[in-house]
Parts: C-alpha cells; structure tokens; sequence
C-alpha cells in the first residue's frame, strides 16, 4: 500500500545516444583497394547502420564515502565505493550488454590522514579478511557467475601492502570462476 509513496532512484549516471555508422564518409586511406571487390548488402540497415547505446552506472549505498575517508571491505563484504557500470547496444534487434564492476579492493585497509595520498595500511589481519572477502566475491559470482579482477594498485611503491594482501585474498579463495590480472599503470606511464 505504500509503493505510491516510494520513488526508485539510482545514484548514477544514465546516457542513451542513437548513433549512426556512415561508411561513405570515410578517408581515402580507409576504403578498400581497386583490387578488393565490392561488398553486397545484405540488409538496408547495413549501409548505414543505427546502434542504441546506453551507458549506466549505479553507485552502492553501501560504504559509500569520500576518497581517502572510505576504503576496503566491510563485515558483510560490501565493498567501498562501488559501482557497476554497463554499456548496453543494441543493433539489428540483438541488444548486448557488457558490465563492469569496480571498488575498493576486498580487504581491512586504510589511509589515515588529511593531507594527499596519505600512505595506506592494514587493518586486521589475513584470517580476519578471508570470511569477507569470501562474502564480496560470494555477491559478485552469484550476479555475474565469472569475473575477471583487474588490479590497478601500484605493484612496487606505497600501495604494494594492499596490492599484496589482495593477491593473497584471491589465492586463498582459490576459485576458478575469478581470473586475476595484475595492472601497474606506472610501468605503462
């Protein structure tokens, strides 16, 4: 009796664009050579092409927080800071969909401090990380049923701490559904 009173929101984003592809506008360089035939049509669609894309992204309300103020994993396995965003197209009456997840990572850690990128520590210790990090990824599978982790923390400076106890998580949970990649963007700078 109270649906009428209740609004659904999200605290996110929403975009959704028609965008269409104009192969006759391309370079020189781009169309093929005097030697390669022409391609048929096999679908009036198909010269110029209409795509829907949608791109929306969902902020958690759980442990949600300033940057610096709110990090790591909590008693339930919610994770700070996390969002879920999915880009949606759709084309020729097929709709796809890709997510992707991010969030602090799944661990006890903190950075205590006001002043810039106060350096991060441990909170509690592996064996009182395993239950809630087992309970995040626990989520994650059950919503996503695989998941490929893409850890984006600096591999030898300040943040190795938590860059380490995370890869400990993932081998502890050992499960095959999760495929762990390493990321520096330092070593790509």
């Amino acid at each position: 009796e109270v649906d009428f009173w209740i609004i659904p929101i999200i605290q996110g984003f929403v975009q959704i664009e028609e965008l269409v592809v104009n192969y006759s506008e391309s370079s020189d360089d781009d169309k093929s050579s005097p030697e390669t035939p022409p391609q048929e049509s096999s679908c009036v669609d198909d010269i110029h092409p209409t795509f829907l894309v949608a791109l929306i992204s969902r902020r958690s309300r759980h442990r949600a927080g300033m940057r610096y103020k709110r990090r790591g994993v909590d008693k339930n396995g919610n994770v700070a800071n996390y969002v879920e965003t999915e880009q949606l197209i759709h084309v020729h009456n097929h709709t796809l969909s890709y997510i992707q997840a991010r969030g602090s990572v799944p661990v006890f850690w903190s950075q205590v401090g006001y002043r810039y990128n106060p350096r991060p520590r441990l909170d509690k210790s592996e064996n009182e990380t395993v239950s809630c990090f087992r309970a995040h990824f626990e989520e994650q599978l059950k919503n996503y049923k695989k998941q490929v982790i893409i850890n984006l923390v600096d591999q030898t400076g300040r943040e190795k701490i938590i860059g380490d106890a995370y890869l400990k998580q993932v081998l502890l949970y050992n499960n095959p559904n999760l495929t762990y990649v390493s990321f520096d963007f330092h070593e790509h700078w």
